[in-house]
């Protein structure tokens, strides 16, 4: 039994649009004591197979700070090699943003999605994909106010949660010492609407049936319901400080 929040009760959750000065679009986003910056950067040119057309690539990095945990972990960097993990968390970042983007719109150029986590206590991948949204809708909003976009590619929100069985409770948002001892542990990427984007789940003692299973949608729905929120909270926060900052009000 929790004693901190209720069984289907988020962390304490912030997203700061302001962090970063330099990226089209920034979103430090904080789950409890993970905190996780993500920044977009646009660059006018595509990867060398989108060559000869006029489509677009969101593509995204992922990596922890040598004492984002406990004990410090050496910068992959140095080892000259990701993790497998490493590989695939940013993989799965970028496959679930491209679900939300229409690639012909974005036109020939690359959106970079850069996840760096400053701490960590579980959910990383959940954090970094939400926050990842709104740093790619703040960068996207930026292209399209200074008119080098005609149309908005983003046709969708997103938001990832985690969920999982521990000591056969559902529990929503599972911070590490949840998750390091789940019967069942897993990371919803979903619309608002509740449509699964993608969905990755593990039991690691004995099968769970889709009853059970069913316990962890309903509580996905809830925290994604709450996540895409804020998410538009954060965006519609950001801009209304660009235009106090420019003078410019928001249409009415």
């Amino acid at each position: 039994m929790r004693s901190d929040r209720a069984f289907d009760a988020l962390r304490p959750v912030s997203i700061d649009t302001q962090f970063n000065r330099y990226a089209e679009g920034a979103a430090l986003i904080s789950f409890g004591h993970t905190r996780v910056l993500c920044t977009a950067s646009v660059e006018e040119k595509q990867p060398p197979f989108l060559r000869n057309s006029d489509r677009g690539w969101v593509t995204a990095e992922y990596g922890m700070l040598p004492r984002a945990t406990h004990t410090r972990g050496g910068r992959e960097a140095a080892r000259g090699k990701q993790s497998g993990r490493t590989v695939e968390i940013q993989r799965l970042i970028g496959r679930s943003l491209r679900a939300v983007v229409d690639l012909d719109l974005l036109g020939p150029r690359t959106i970079s999605l850069d996840c760096d986590v400053l701490q960590a206590d579980g959910g990383t991948r959940t954090a970094a994909i939400t926050g990842s949204w709104v740093a790619l809708r703040r960068a996207v909003d930026r292209l399209l106010a200074e008119g080098k976009l005609a149309d908005d590619p983003i046709h969708g929100q997103l938001a990832a949660i985690s969920c999982g069985f521990v000591e056969g409770e559902a529990l929503l948002d599972l911070q590490y010492s949840e998750d390091s001892n789940a019967e069942m542990d897993a990371n919803f990427i979903m619309t608002p609407a509740g449509d699964v984007i993608e969905l990755q789940a593990t039991a690691e003692a004995e099968p769970v049936g889709w009853d059970q299973f069913m316990q962890l949608k309903r509580l996905a729905d809830k925290g994604i319901a709450e996540l895409t929120v804020m998410q538009r909270d954060a965006v519609a926060q950001g801009r209304g400080r660009e235009s106090s900052h420019t003078g410019v009000e928001d249409a009415e």
